[in-house]
């Protein structure tokens, strides 16, 4: 099992020899971050209530305020002083108004608590946490009520997962004027008997505002995690959503290769700053999202068929001028994204290499995404960031040595048929944009966006035959143009119209895929039997190659129906909070998620990319009783 906020097993001498990472990644990012609030609906793990231990006081007295936390039953919250630098600390603020300022907030001693992924205990919090501070009023105070908000920032963690850090506050006032009567003396006396002498650090200002929520710079958990969102950026160059963007940047080096080392340097450089602009709107986009309680991950733009039907108007305009039929009469950021591309094209073909990213999940990239996302903004920035700076290695490195570009065959004929292919390249691409639009729209809108796309094309074959036309006709081009714009725009405007195929099938292919329902998967995990649950999208890419190669196989399938696996398929294609508030639960915001109920034992997740033998070991093992896998690990140490 793994915290979701920490890897299972982490080498904090290899995360510091990375932590300078973090630095040169975020220089310029200073400040706190801010905990997220309590989303309606959201289950809280901890309650909070404030009180005073009088009715109100005169002028002159001194305040007792409390903050009492009540963590639910098999959660915990950690330690002010947590066990190390990665783990979040629990923080008490006390805010009064009046001109009035708290004291120093008092800590209880915490608990220690040995989890199954750390061989040191934790620090942590649990059952009723009791926080006091002091308020001293002025004997020339005047009378009245004064407002108080005790706000609690944590993060709630079980054996399993840690959910993302949060806050609760509780709002009260308290009364300056007259002697007021006791009230709650047990608590407020058994929290001063709990203190024993433990003092926490001033935190009378607001949350980022020397709250205690500065990140260290070196935490050894986040940097581990940069360096995975810059392996899985690296690797997600190769994916197949990124790839036919990819082989256009190829062909645009092989033209550029007797252009100079500046020209070829300088274009690196801007497509890189296309990659790291896209990932920071990216990154701004969850955390405004987050931030107004909708639900957040890697690849959800791709549940939107207006973006969806965009790509594909996008990718078959390419198609169409890496065939020749017209000269790419479009906006000028747009121009360069195919081969002899200036500094805009670079950077545009930077863009659409990340629009065109988020489908694929890569190794490494799921576990930095989804750590990200569970955290505060700055650092669903920076692993972002992280990402993007992965992805754009390549091209960093072409930057530096540029003559490897001399490498490549030299400018020839045969670029002609190289420029063909890679326009069907495309094509195949704007095919698969058309099967995640079958998902998402009626069969009748469908065929009208199809059709607005065949439109594109015909305006665009009218534009390449007034080029050979004689006498050439000088308003056929303009008017070939304008159709082409009109047809993009009304590719776009149906595909708004999102009446889609609300019931979709759970099922298909070789297993009898029934549709997700966790209570169900629970209960009968429970009563003996293995779920195997599949987190999946249309619009996944890597999702439908794990499918199809591992899931669908014969020998899986085979062990499946032996072992009396029922599979569970969650279709995330579109906009569905219950899955995606699941994949919170286990810490995740990405997909392919994937997950083994057994019965006695804590469900089994498994990683982005599956194999066939790494599968059927995990459903052998677990099909044996919970009591004889005991016996074969032995004691526990």
């Amino acid at each position: 099992m793994s915290h979701a906020c920490t890897p299972p097993t982490l080498d904090r001498r290899r995360s510091c020899i990375v932590a300078a990472l973090l630095a040169a990644l975020l220089p310029w990012l200073g400040g706190a971050p801010q905990a997220t609030a309590q989303r309606p609906g959201e289950p809280a793990k901890v309650i909070v209530e404030a009180v005073a231990d009088r009715t109100s006081y005169l002028p002159g007295e001194v305040a007792r305020l409390a903050l009492r936390a009540v963590v639910e039953d098999g959660w915990h919250i950690q330690s002010n002083t947590p066990s190390f630098e990665y783990l979040i600390p629990t923080e008490a603020v006390f805010t009064v108004g009046g001109g009035l300022s708290p004291g120093e907030v008092l800590y209880p001693p915490h608990e220690m608590w040995q989890s199954s992924f750390e061989a040191e205990p934790l620090a942590v919090y649990d059952g009723e946490v009791v926080f006091l501070t002091t308020v001293a009023i002025p004997t020339t105070h005047p009378a009245g009520d004064v407002t108080v908000s005790s706000t609690l920032f944590y993060q709630a963690c079980d054996e399993r997962i840690c959910l993302r850090p949060t806050e609760a506050t509780y709002e009260m006032a308290i009364s300056v004027g007259a002697a007021g009567e006791e009230q709650l003396p047990e608590l407020f006396a058994a929290a001063q008997a709990a203190l024993d002498g433990a003092v926490a650090p001033p935190s009378g200002g607001s949350p980022g505002a020397g709250a205690g929520w500065t990140m260290p710079a070196r935490a050894p958990g986040l940097a581990w995690m940069l360096v995975l969102g810059v392996l899985g950026g690296l690797i997600l160059n190769l994916m197949p959503c990124v790839l036919p963007v990819l082989s256009l940047k190829v062909f645009g080096l092989v033209g550029s290769a007797g252009k100079g080392d500046l020209y070829v340097r300088t274009g690196a450089l801007a497509t890189t700053a296309g990659i790291l602009f896209s990932f920071w709107i990216l990154a701004v986009g969850v955390i405004a999202l987050r931030g107004a309680g909708q639900a957040v991950g890697w690849g959800i733009q791709f549940q939107n068929p207006v973006f969806v039907a965009l790509l594909a108007v996008i990718v078959v305009l390419f198609s169409l001028n890496l065939w020749g039929l017209f000269e790419i009469p479009m906006p000028g950021v747009l121009r360069g994204v195919g081969p002899g591309s200036g500094l805009a094209g670079h950077f545009a073909s930077g863009l659409f290499a990340t629009l065109m990213a988020p489908p694929c999940s890569a190794p490494f990239l799921g576990t930095a995404v989804g750590f990200g996302l569970s955290q505060p903004a700055w650092t669903t920035l920076a692993i972002f960031t992280a990402v993007g700076v992965g992805m754009s290695l390549p091209y960093l490195v072409l930057a530096l040595r540029p003559g490897a570009v001399r490498l490549l065959p030299r400018p020839g004929a045969w670029m002609e048929t190289l420029r063909g292919v890679l326009g069907f390249l495309l094509a195949g691409a704007a095919i698969w944009l058309l099967f995640v639009l079958a998902a998402q729209l009626a069969p009748v809108t469908l065929a009208l966006v199809q059709a607005g796309l065949l439109t594109i094309g015909l305006f665009a074959w009218l534009m390449h035959r007034s080029r050979s036309e004689q006498p050439r006709r000088a308003w056929l081009p303009r008017v070939a143009a304008l159709g082409m714009v009109l047809a993009s725009v009304a590719v776009l405007l149906i595909a708004s119209r999102a009446d889609g195929n609300a019931e979709r099938e759970a099922g298909g292919g070789r297993l009898a895929w029934t549709p997700f329902d966790r209570a169900a998967a629970e209960a009968r995990a429970a009563g003996g039997e293995l779920v195997f649950v599949d987190v999946t999208a249309d619009w996944c890419a890597t999702c439908k190659v794990n499918e199809r190669v591992v899931l669908e196989s014969a020998p899986v399938v085979e062990a499946f129906e032996r072992l009396g696996v029922v599979p569970m398929k969650a279709d995330w294609t579109n906009r569905d909070d219950a899955i995606a508030a699941y994949l919170a639960d286990f810490g995740r915001y990405a997909i392919p998620f994937y997950v083994l109920y057994r019965p006695g034992r804590e469900p089994h997740v498994f990683g982005e990319l599956l194999t066939r033998g790494s599968v059927l070991e995990v459903l052998e093992e677990s099909a044996l009783p919970a009591s004889s896998v005991a016996q074969e690990l032995g004691p526990a140490p």
